[in-house]
């Protein structure tokens, strides 16, 4: 197995992604110390029902489609952002393990041999563990877990998505997020979400970049990108990909949609 982590004994107070901070350190130190790199490395854990995949395999399987990637936390957290390409079959808060399990088989069309990589928040999250194992007592027989999950994901630039409603929802309550339109100059001038910048996907090098009003003291600090459509923020999202921002995620529907959504708010 790859890169054996130990648990800390950390305070609940710890915000997710200072625990992915830790978790990166203790990643690389012992991802290093086998010869591997951060993209290889898992947990390393043991006495579980399913195994463990890393970071390099979960974006083969996106980009290969040969897996499911399987959010297996709340609708609302996933609406909040998750990893670009990654499914979400919750019904609501209180979603039961059999209602749970059943949605899955319906997604997958009742073939349970259907390979499934489930992730949550994190090392000490157990939502991926207990999905994981339902799924495997219900007879599915090709369940892994990405156990670093969507605060590793993010650490190392991995894309992450925001739903309508998510992004609609961080619109109205988080006052320190930044907003980055990625249209072309002459379609922000038409109009965009109240306090954006105009950050085009396709000229977003290093001078734009230094003129952007972006966090300088704070690489935590949320970053809401959009466009004209998911192409087009998807691209801005892979050029802060390469840049030390911790949380940042895109829309993936068009300016439109958004528009329109908060402009019903």
């Amino acid at each position: 197995m790859h890169s054996k982590l130990a648990r800390l004994a950390l305070p609940w107070r710890v915000s997710s992604l200072r625990v992915a901070a830790v978790l990166t350190a203790m990643t690389l130190i012992g991802a290093r110390a086998e010869g591997l790199t951060v993209f290889q490395a898992t947990l390393g854990e043991t006495n579980q029902k399913t195994a463990e995949v890393n970071t390099e395999e979960v974006r083969r399987v996106l980009a290969d489609a040969s897996a499911i990637v399987l959010d297996a936390r709340k609708k609302s957290e996933f609406s909040a952002g998750h990893i670009a390409g990654a499914v979400n079959v919750a019904l609501g808060p209180d979603t039961p393990a059999s209602a749970h399990v059943a949605a899955v088989e319906k997604l997958v069309l009742g073939d349970k041999s259907r390979a499934l990589v489930l992730y949550c928040n994190g090392q000490f999250c157990m939502q991926s563990r207990q999905l994981a194992d339902q799924l495997v007592a219900a007879g599915f027989t090709n369940v892994r877990r990405y156990q670093l999950g969507i605060a590793m994901w993010r650490t190392v630039g991995g894309l992450v998505e925001v739903e309508l409603e998510g992004i609609t929802r961080i619109f109205q309550i988080d006052r320190t997020a930044v907003y980055l339109d990625a249209r072309l100059p002459e379609e922000f001038t038409q109009g965009s979400l109240p306090g954006a910048y105009n950050l085009p996907a396709d000229t977003a090098g290093p001078n734009a970049l230094a003129k952007a009003p972006l966090p300088r003291d704070n690489f935590n600090t949320r970053i809401m990108l959009f466009g004209r459509d998911g192409v087009q923020a998807r691209k801005l999202a892979e050029v802060f990909s390469r840049l030390p921002y911790q949380n940042v995620s895109y829309f993936p529907g068009t300016y439109s949609e958004l528009s329109a959504a908060l402009a019903g708010k």
